[in-house]
């Protein structure tokens, strides 16, 4: 397996937050747009959907070949991207790319819950090597993760099925991400108490 590499940290974000931000500006060029592509016509979204899905592959691409590595969550939302779609362009119905933002979180949502039921931290299993943290303060952490992805998995079944498409695309571009930023932030200051001092070792 090859070994980790550093990347530039504002490169790595360009890369992670470059497509779905492409995403965003390329809908808002094209959302009142149709498109007959081989017979059929698509939807502005639908093709912004559709360029969305290599964009993303490719940012993830780059970011494999440089750093070595991807993260359980970047391989896992990138299958779901893929999934959803192909469906959205396969069935010309944005509602499948919609719904992909659900089973994201609410997948993420069901993992933590089954480790908790186990008694243990997936999360610690994935960020421990980041984030040095006794394992009470990783259940404490994970709990409220769990619970916290679980609400914005229903957020994302209201937002969409009872708001615009512009506002869904708003919010799934900036609302939901800066929503679990805020919420990570605080729950890391409040759980400091918990952290491990390397110096104390």
């Amino acid at each position: 397996m090859a070994d980790k590499k550093e990347i530039n940290p504002f490169l790595k974000q360009v890369l992670e937050l470059g497509p779905p931000l492409a995403f965003f500006f390329i809908y808002l060029r094209l959302r009142d747009d149709s498109f007959l592509i081989g017979g059929t016509e698509y939807s502005g979204f639908i093709v912004a959907t559709i360029i969305f899905v290599p964009l993303m592959l490719g940012a993830m691409g780059v970011l494999w070949y440089l750093t070595g590595k991807l993260s359980r969550m970047q391989i896992f939302t990138a299958i779901m991207v893929i999934f959803f779609g192909g469906l959205t362009a396969w069935f010309n119905d944005e509602r499948f790319f919609k719904m992909k933002t659900t089973l994201v979180y609410g997948f993420f949502s069901l993992m933590l819950g089954i480790g908790l039921l186990q008694g243990k931290s997936y999360l610690a299993y994935v960020l421990d090597e980041m984030l040095p943290m006794r394992h009470e303060g990783w259940m404490i952490l994970t709990r409220r993760l769990c619970a916290c992805f679980f609400v914005l998995a229903v957020a994302n079944e209201l937002v969409w099925r009872s708001l615009s498409t512009d506002l869904w695309v708003k919010i799934e571009t900036f609302g939901f991400p800066i929503a679990l930023m805020g919420f990570l932030m605080l729950q890391f200051s409040i759980l400091q108490g918990y952290m491990d001092d390397p110096d104390k070792n």
